[in-house]
Order: C-alpha cells, then sequence, then structure tokens
C-alpha cells in the first residue's frame, strides 16, 4: 500500500464494522491520491490538527455548485492531494440505481478522480472525492454525457430529491419519481 506505515489509521480497522481506512488502503494500491490522503490523515490524528485548506473559487462551465474545493496544506510533503477537490453528482430518483449507472459512475470517476465515492451525501447526492482542478471540468463533461448531471447546493441550484412514492409506497398521492424527473 504505502512505504510510511499508519499506525493510528490501523486502529480504526479493528473491531466487526466495516472501516473506511480499509477503502482508501484499497484505493491505495490504484491511486496515489488515495496513498497521500492516508498519510495526511495520519499525520493530522498524530497532530490533532487538520491539514485541509477549504475554499478558492473551483467549479465548471455554467454551474454555481456541485463542486467543493479542497486543497492540502501540505502540498510539497503529499503533492497527489495538493488539490483533492470533491464533486457532487445528483443522484436518480428515488435513489434507484441500475449496475450500468454505479459501473459508469466507478468507471468516470477512477479515469479523472481518486475512485472514492461516498453514497450519500447530505443532500443525497453521490460525493466523489478528489480530483484536481484541472480534471474538473472534463470530469463533469463525461457525466453529462453519460446522463448525469451535478447535483449539491449553491446560490441558485439545489439538489432535486424524492422518494421512492409509488415504486414501493401503496399510499402514494402522486408519482413523485416522474415529478423529478
Amino acid at each position: 500500500m504505502t512505504e510510511r506505515k499508519t499506525p493510528l489509521l490501523d486502529e480504526l480497522e479493528k473491531g466487526p464494522w466495516p472501516s473506511f481506512v480499509t477503502q482508501i488502503k484499497e484505493a491505495a494500491e490504484k491511486n496515489d491520491s488515495a496513498k497521500d490522503l492516508l498519510l495526511q490523515l495520519e499525520q493530522s490524528f498524530r497532530e490533532k490538527k487538520g491539514h485541509w485548506k477549504h475554499g478558492g473559487i473551483v467549479g465548471v462551465r455554467g454551474y454555481g455548485a456541485g463542486v467543493i474545493g479542497r486543497y492540502s496544506d501540505k502540498p510539497e510533503e503529499y503533492p497527489n492531494i495538493a488539490e483533492f477537490h470533491t464533486l457532487r453528482i445528483n443522484q436518480p430518483s428515488g435513489w434507484f440505481y441500475s449496475t450500468k449507472a454505479l459501473r459508469t459512475v466507478c468507471d468516470l470517476w477512477e479515469k479523472h478522480g481518486s475512485g472514492l465515492t461516498n453514497f450519500h451525501g447530505s443532500t443525497g447526492d453521490v460525493i466523489l472525492l478528489g480530483t484536481t482542478t484541472n480534471e474538473l471540468q472534463p470530469t463533469f463533461d463525461d457525466f453529462i454525457d453519460a446522463g448525469f448531471d451535478l447535483g449539491g447546493s449553491g446560490s441558485a441550484l439545489r439538489t432535486p430529491s424524492c422518494c421512492c412514492g409509488p415504486a414501493r409506497c401503496e399510499w402514494a398521492c402522486f408519482d413523485t419519481l416522474d415529478l423529478c424527473n
């Protein structure tokens, strides 16, 4: 996985529950940004201090939301996460995904980013963790071409979301899935 040890993070892999550390270590086998992410997180645990700078204006053409700018405050030490922006992709109505859609999300994210995902964020979006500024527009373009849209919130944008409606609820008063689409 990495040349340097992560004893504090290794503690989070103990016990009966799944660990985000294990998942990042698996991603680190294929992606250098995941390696640096582990090492910076270990340093944060050791020092009891976060090493992320938030801010800066990053985004894609035509959108005021969907991208969260993140920068390491240790870019010389962890160059692969000097920029580690997060994208939010709008979830489908009722959160019904086909396996083809899930494969597409994962394939595009491995192409453009760290391969690390979070299903789902507080707004319901698919959270894609870790890409560079130069990859933002190409990533967005590929997701749009695949039928996805950016999610999240901004000054004039909120992620549309709905319950599963008539797909599972016998008391549904109207087709929430159709309304959201």
